[in-house]
């Protein structure tokens, strides 16, 4: 069925096509000429407004980030000094926003790093290095601060982006019950007091992560 509406312009059409399609199939499994079916245009017209194929891909990436800007702005930097207990789950909250209200974002994310490069790349790193940064700083201060256990915040903030962005398709991979709840906004609560009981300390129970497991030999 094809992508059309009387209020639509016509570049924006294409964009929608191109997300649809580049999402699914990816960057060398997609034509000009499927996207211009599905943007009820011809061919010729996808190339009155792009100058080639990768112009298209980077119109989807930009439609897709325009989708979610507001909620990669959400987590900045006055949210520096609030208690991990609420600030667990608004991070956690902004990550599955985007992978619920914009699915394709991160399958187009995945394309641009896999398939294109260059400028595709550059556009992701310049949208969300300003997210996941934030998010590393505020886990590396609470880190040495000892409200979280002495982790590496970087390799902490890549497995929660992963637990939020990555689990919806994973799950599919799982069976038993634990499936079913773990879907949309739903899951923010059940992420957030896994993460807890991974990153807060526990009296007395507690050791430093950093430190070298010692060898089970005594030796």
């Amino acid at each position: 069925m094809a992508i059309a509406s009387a209020t639509s312009d016509v570049p924006g059409r294409i964009s929608r096509a191109a997300v649809s399609l580049f999402s699914r199939q990816g960057y060398h499994g997609t034509s000009t000429r499927e996207i211009a079916r599905l943007a009820d245009v011809s061919e010729v017209t996808v190339f009155r407004h792009f100058e080639c194929k990768e112009d298209i891909f980077l119109s989807a990436l930009q439609f897709t980030f325009g989708n979610v800007k507001r909620r990669l702005d959400l987590f900045g930097h006055d949210s520096a000094n609030g208690a991990p207990e609420s600030m667990l789950p608004q991070i956690l909250s902004v990550l599955v926003d985007i992978a619920t209200f914009s699915p394709e974002l991160t399958k187009l994310v995945a394309v641009a790093f896999l398939e294109l490069h260059g400028k595709a790349e550059d556009y992701c790193f310049e949208h969300l290095t300003p997210l996941f940064s934030s998010i590393s700083a505020y886990l590396s201060t609470h880190m040495e601060n000892g409200n979280l256990r002495s982790l590496n915040p970087s390799i902490a903030t890549a497995a929660m982006a992963l637990t939020a962005l990555a689990q919806p398709e994973l799950s599919k991979l799982l069976r038993g019950k634990a499936r079913g709840r773990m879907a949309g906004r739903d899951s923010i609560d059940e992420y957030s007091r896994f993460w807890m009981k991974v990153l807060v300390p526990m009296a007395g129970h507690d050791r430093n992560l950093s430190e070298p497991i010692a060898d089970a030999s005594g030796a």
